[in-house]
């Protein structure tokens, strides 16, 4: 199980987390990203885990529950 922390105030509203990662990220009318519920707690990482290799900002995290 994972869990998937994201610092939204360091988020700088590039949108790459919602175009590779759409099911779990959606960019919200302030233009920052947002991690939907269903993305909180992953069993598998899939395309979360390209999200996080490609945040400009490192502002995606991933623990290992």
């Amino acid at each position: 199980m994972y869990k998937i922390n994201h610092d939204r105030d360091a988020c700088v509203s590039c949108g790459i987390c919602a175009s590779i990662c759409p099911d779990y990220w959606t960019m919200s009318e302030d233009g920052k990203a947002t991690l939907e519920d269903n993305g909180s707690e992953l069993e598998e990482l899939g395309c979360m885990q390209d999200a996080v290799d490609a945040c400009p900002v490192q502002c995606i995290t991933i623990i290992e529950k």
